[in-house]
């Protein structure tokens, strides 16, 4: 055997063994962390509407039936004309029923616009409005966390407890468990 294979046979054994002797530390050592120094709530508010509804009692005007108010000035035009029918002979008899008519008439409208705007009736009406209940919800975590030395702050959806795991090159693992 000559000397250069012995070297190179030593040398080979030398790395295989260093290179199974790091694979080993690497596994027995386990995950590296780096310690987590704060971690902040971020809060948000949320508005939930609801409906809020009550009765009320309303009044309300019945519905007219007679728009031209004719039944009241008829009606009171044939009462004016009887009763200026009852003054006064000859042509003043005359003309104090057609101004007991034409009077009736007028006033018999306006009786029956009064009767008409004060017929009422009262229901009950539902009304709603739209309330908002306001509450608070964590969106998330401001976690604060020193690696080599230096603190670092990072966003994250779950509060991640007392460390933070790091990957291979030294870099936190964000998707992760609490520890």
């Amino acid at each position: 055997m000559n000397k250069s294979m012995l070297i190179g046979g030593v040398l080979g054994a030398v790395a295989v063994t260093a290179g199974g002797a790091y694979a080993t530390y690497s596994l027995v050592a386990g995950p590296s962390y780096a310690e987590v120094v704060a971690v902040k709530p971020i809060k948000e508010t949320v508005k939930t509407p609801r409906q809020e509804c009550r009765d009320v009692t309303v009044t309300k005007r019945k519905p007219i039936k007679d728009d031209n108010r004719i039944v009241g000035s008829a009606v009171g035009a044939v009462v004016g004309g009887l009763l200026g029918n009852q003054v006064g002979g000859g042509n003043g008899k005359k003309i104090a029923t057609v101004a007991g008519a034409v009077g009736g008439g007028y006033a018999g409208n306006k009786a029956q616009e009064h009767i008409q705007q004060n017929n009422t009736y009262t229901t009950t009406e539902r009304r709603c409005t739209t309330e908002y209940d306001i509450s608070e919800k964590i969106a998330g975590y401001n976690v604060s966390y020193e690696l080599d030395g230096k603190v670092r702050t990072v966003r994250m959806d779950e509060d991640p407890g007392r460390r933070l795991q790091l990957d291979e090159q030294g870099r936190v693992i964000l998707s992760q468990v609490a520890y």
